[in-house]
């Protein structure tokens, strides 16, 4: 297909150069873009999580972590198994979506690169001849100026309103047409699509909180993750993670006119800063923990049960927090967090000596294994100058819990129902009333 534009208004510049169109060739042989693109992520998530779950066996960079490994085996309320199925799951469903928008996707072509950079740089020439009236509305002479520059003949010629010599571009103007082209509208359509995602999730994700009906039904799957960890990035419910992720960043790559390859860039640099922001890692050299301030150290507060009604912005940056003022303002959690290590040690603790007493010759039971995640658990619990502080805190806490059941025992012979309610609590989720008051 050859372009025939006229140019009859532009006479004095070179003609707009035509052009051919032909399909695009894949970036790997055989393997078509649209594939790529719906792979890509997948990989991603799965290669960038598996390496933050590397460190959580092997307990490397403990002092990073955001939680003990003993709150993650004690305050989460489901298993790894359940997370990794409805992970895989809601990836199906996002592929079998991303498929569905690319059979009614027109056929990329290549072949008229050099037709739109040079159309730009005839924008660039018709913007140079507003130049002068634009120096006169604030007094100044564009001819005197120019003649002033003689040394400088380009920055002359665009003063005065782009006379060049005929039948030519600056240079100036061909390699600012490219950058515009190759470089500055991508950039627009990458900025374009984040601003839509970020708005896109925070105001969904903070109907799902607000709205009794849409929690209870959709979103508190999500918050049965406690501790966060890199792989559950993605553990929704499936009409939730429909919902928010794969609709959210699909309309954001639809109204920004993306190629596939742009669409394949986008979606897997979200993917990677998802999972990023629910590693559960506070690293000083992850540069995707320090370009904004949208972290696993500041989303990690919106999944702990003092924090859950703010920080729901996600997954780039948190304007709309500070504009619609949700982001947390409760001060230092440090002391809040230490609780939550102790109370998840102390159970972890009782549940190893009830093991030692009952089944000590057990070979079923990998007890070095066990008492070695105790020990690290109990590493990062006193490694805090507060911790002794904190522990009596908790004890305090705990004995007045206890004289207060105590108390209700003796006060009611019948039936108590919120007794037996926090007694069923404690034996479905492995947890005493003492440390579900304390959460």
């Amino acid at each position: 297909m050859v372009d025939t534009m006229a140019n009859s208004t532009l006479q004095d510049l070179p003609p707009l150069p035509s052009y051919t169109l032909a399909s695009r060739p894949s970036m790997i042989p055989g393997v078509p873009d649209i594939v790529c693109q719906l792979l890509a992520p997948v990989i991603a998530y799965w290669v960038v999580s598996g390496f933050f779950h590397i460190l959580d066996v092997f307990d490397v960079c403990a002092k990073y972590r955001l939680h003990t490994p003993a709150e993650v085996l004690k305050r989460n309320h489901v298993t790894r198994w359940e997370v990794f199925r409805d992970v895989v799951l809601q990836q199906i469903i996002q592929t079998v979506f991303g498929l569905a928008v690319a059979y009614f996707d027109p056929e990329e072509t290549v072949g008229r690169e050099e037709f739109d950079v040079t159309l730009w740089a005839y924008r660039l020439r018709h913007v140079q001849q507003y130049v002068p009236s634009l120096l006169a509305i604030i007094g100044l002479d564009a001819q005197a100026m120019g003649g002033k520059l003689q040394n400088y003949p380009q920055l002359a010629a665009a003063l005065c309103g782009g006379t060049y010599g005929p039948q030519a571009f600056a240079p100036w103007e061909m390699s600012t047409a490219k950058f515009i082209y190759w470089i500055g509208i991508p950039g627009v359509q990458f900025t374009v699509a984040i601003l839509i995602v970020d708005t896109w999730q925070y105001f969904l994700h903070r109907a799902m909180h607000m709205n009794k009906f849409l929690y209870t039904t959709l979103h508190s799957r999500h918050h049965r993750l406690y501790v966060p960890y890199a792989y559950g990035a993605l553990y929704n419910h499936p009409i939730e993670g429909f919902m928010l992720d794969t609709l959210g960043t699909g309309i954001a790559y639809l109204v920004t006119g993306m190629t596939i390859r742009q669409g394949m860039w986008f979606f897997t640099c979200s993917t990677i800063k998802t999972v990023d922001d629910h590693c559960g890692y506070a690293f000083p050299w992850d540069p995707l923990q320090h370009i904004t301030s949208n972290n696993a150290a500041y989303h990690d507060v919106h999944h702990q049960s003092w924090g859950i009604k703010t920080n729901f912005s996600q997954p780039f940056f948190t304007f709309w927090d500070r504009i619609l003022n949700t982001a947390w303002t409760g001060g230092d959690v440090s002391a809040r967090y230490q609780r939550d290590r102790i109370a998840a040690q102390r159970k972890v603790d009782a549940d190893l000596a009830s093991s030692q007493a009952s089944v000590v010759n057990s070979p079923e039971i990998d007890m070095e294994n066990a008492q070695q995640q105790t020990r690290s658990s109990q590493k990062q619990v006193l490694e805090n100058q507060d911790g002794a502080r904190v522990i009596a805190e908790e004890a305090r806490e705990e004995q007045e819990v206890k004289q207060s059941l105590r108390r209700s025992t003796r006060r009611k012979s019948g039936f108590d129902a919120k007794a037996f309610s926090d007694r069923m609590a404690g034996t479905l989720h492995g947890r005493s009333p003492a440390i579900l008051h304390a959460d």
